[in-house]
C-alpha cells in the first residue's frame, strides 16, 4: 500500500524532472512559486484539481505519482 510520504516523494521527483523552474510551473498552474516549493518539500499536497492540472502540465500520468514504485 502506498503511503502519503511516497506520494510526496514521487510528486517532488516528477516536478524536478520536468525541467521547469518553480516560478514557470507556478505561473502555468496558477499558483505561487512558494506553493510549488511546498510541494517539493513535502509540506503540502495539491488539491485534486490542481494535481490533475499539474500532471498535465509536466506531462506525467497521475497514476505514476500515485503508484508504490518510485518515480
Amino acid at each position: 500500500m502506498i503511503t502519503l510520504e511516497q506520494i510526496q516523494k514521487n510528486l517532488a521527483s516528477a516536478i524536478k524532472q520536468c525541467g521547469m523552474t518553480q516560478t514557470e510551473l507556478g505561473r502555468r498552474l496558477g499558483v505561487s512559486q512558494q506553493t510549488i516549493s511546498h510541494y517539493l518539500k513535502g509540506d503540502k499536497l495539491p488539491a485534486l484539481d490542481t494535481f490533475a492540472n499539474l500532471c498535465a502540465i509536466i506531462d506525467v500520468n497521475p497514476q505514476e505519482i500515485l503508484s508504490e514504485k518510485s518515480f
